[in-house]
């Protein structure tokens, strides 16, 4: 897990911590220095820490003209003893959304579990977007992660979307991409 970086073709454009608007503003990583885990193995030094032991994550790229923001992630999605999505919510997205933010393109392929728990601050953050017409996707989640998401219907809160090739779209080609076919099922 240690080799797996956050993707790192867009930073000519965006880097999160060079952002003032960004949760990770004036954050400073080490190359050498790996001391963040999930459970017993470490990660790269590049992911960012929100506050959960499990899941880490990577701002890739926000674009606060068209409200929108691509987020890797990497780890384990445990709600039931973490409640990483509070974390997530309090830490990242409300401060995103305070900036203008209101539709997330969760890159998910990295998360390898997930464990459930309440739906409220899911249901909280679908509500606040969609107040906005925005929208919340997870791409690429792996089978069975995505299986345990559906069992508890948090697929009506984030959209699980399958694209692959994702890494080959600059982030505006992705979000309209995404966008369009989100409002072409909403017509």
């Amino acid at each position: 897990m240690h080799e797996i970086e956050p993707f790192y073709n867009w930073r000519h454009i965006y880097v999160s911590e060079e952002d003032k608007h960004s949760p990770f503003f004036g954050r400073t990583y080490s190359e050498f220095e790996f001391s963040q885990t999930v459970y017993n193995y470490y990660i790269h030094p590049q992911w960012d820490d929100f506050g959960s032991r499990t899941l880490y994550m990577k701002i890739i790229y926000a674009d606060y003209e068209l409200n929108f923001a691509v987020i890797e992630l990497i780890g384990e999605w445990n709600d039931a003893i973490e409640n990483d999505i509070m974390e997530m919510k309090r830490e990242v997205m409300d401060i995103l959304y305070n900036e203008g933010i209101y539709k997330y393109i969760l890159i998910a392929e990295n998360v390898l579990n997930f464990h459930s728990s309440d739906k409220e601050y899911y249901q909280e953050w679908y509500d606040e977007v969609s107040e906005q017409n925005g929208w919340i996707v997870a791409l690429n989640m792996p089978e069975a992660t995505q299986q345990d998401f559906k069992k508890k219907k948090l697929n009506y809160y984030i959209e699980l979307t399958d694209l692959p090739e994702w890494r080959v779209y600059k982030p505006y080609h992705l979000f309209r991409k995404i966008d369009d076919a989100l409002m072409k099922r909403l017509d």
